[in-house]
């Protein structure tokens, strides 16, 4: 998160990164737009990458892990003939292959990474390993002459939806629909590699994260016009934007202060509940009162008590 002198905005903005912008140059950048205090991103995008990134200002930053952990499509070129050591056309050639498959045999593996599958993540990524960043241990192995990279462990990752939309002589064009920590890289990687080829990612662009769409989205250029303008308020989400799949609960003005204050409501008796049965049965949930957000609230112990507490 982006923590500065600004002003208390809050909200997301739902922008369209370019390519070539890093996720968090384009946070900087949209901070700096809005004159907030604070910012953030759901979800990092590489650099070559484009698409909905939802960036969070102010108070929304407490909602980001709900983006983050949405539901998330995409769509992108694998490109046939060589796997690289980041798995996208900036890394350098591992592996190479003369194998170009027709769209039947694309047709015919794609069931395979369809469901709870295991995932082998790219070395050059953000994970942790032994409190290192992966991207950091390739990098030193690279510069250390090591004949090969390591290998991160394979991690069970959920797609819902592969569809193939189109081939040409060196490459093929997928649509997917997956959730959180999924890389697509690796997708590409693998769907080439079953083949009998190599492949790497060529383009890619992600079209929805969470409640987040690509019909929501801004362009950069477009909001960069509206720098330090009251127009530029007119794109931005509210705060609660990012729960859309979770409970919520209205509560009264005195129930407000209350939480505010980090103290708990009970949550026992029928008719409590009845009232905070939803929270309950999805284990956390949004207090509003009068439809500004409150806190993130559960329920513990017979009490419905405030996890984060939104200061608006």
């Amino acid at each position: 998160m982006a923590s500065r002198k600004g002003n208390p905005v809050h909200g997301w903005v739902v922008l369209d990164k370019p390519i070539g912008l890093s996720s968090s140059k384009a946070v900087g950048i949209v901070r700096r737009i809005f004159n907030a205090a604070k910012a953030g991103h759901g979800g990092t995008l590489d650099p070559l990458a484009t698409g909905l990134l939802p960036i969070a200002l102010g108070e929304a930053t407490k909602t980001v892990s709900f983006a983050m952990h949405g539901a998330k499509s995409y769509e992108f070129t694998l490109a046939f003939g060589a796997q690289t050591t980041t798995d996208d056309r900036e890394g350098e050639v591992i592996f190479s292959s003369d194998i170009m498959p027709t769209a039947a045999q694309i047709e015919t593996v794609l069931p395979q990474f369809i469901g709870t599958i295991q995932q082998r993540p790219p070395i050059f990524s953000a994970i942790k390993v032994d409190g290192a960043r992966a991207y950091d241990i390739a990098r030193k192995a690279i510069a250390s002459g090591a004949p090969d990279l390591p290998e991160l462990d394979a991690r069970p990752i959920d797609i819902d939806r592969l569809e193939l939309r189109s081939v040409d002589a060196a490459s093929a064009s997928f649509f997917v629909a997956c959730g959180k920590g999924t890389y697509i890289r690796s997708l590409a990687r693998d769907i080439a590699l079953i083949l009998g080829s190599a492949g790497h990612v060529s383009s890619l662009r992600r079209l929805s994260v969470g409640p987040f769409f690509e019909s929501d989205a801004i362009s950069l250029d477009f909001l960069e016009k509206l720098e330090h303008s009251s127009a530029a308020f007119e794109h931005l989400k509210p705060v609660v934007s990012a729960l859309d799949d979770i409970p919520a609960v209205p509560i009264s003005a005195d129930e407000a202060v209350k939480l505010r204050h980090g103290q708990t409501l009970p949550a026992l008796g029928p008719s409590a509940q009845a009232r905070f049965e939803e929270v309950i049965s999805s284990e956390i949930g949004v207090a509003l009162a009068s439809s500004v957000p409150v806190a993130l609230v559960s329920v513990k112990s017979g009490q419905l008590q405030p996890l984060r507490v939104f200061n608006l």
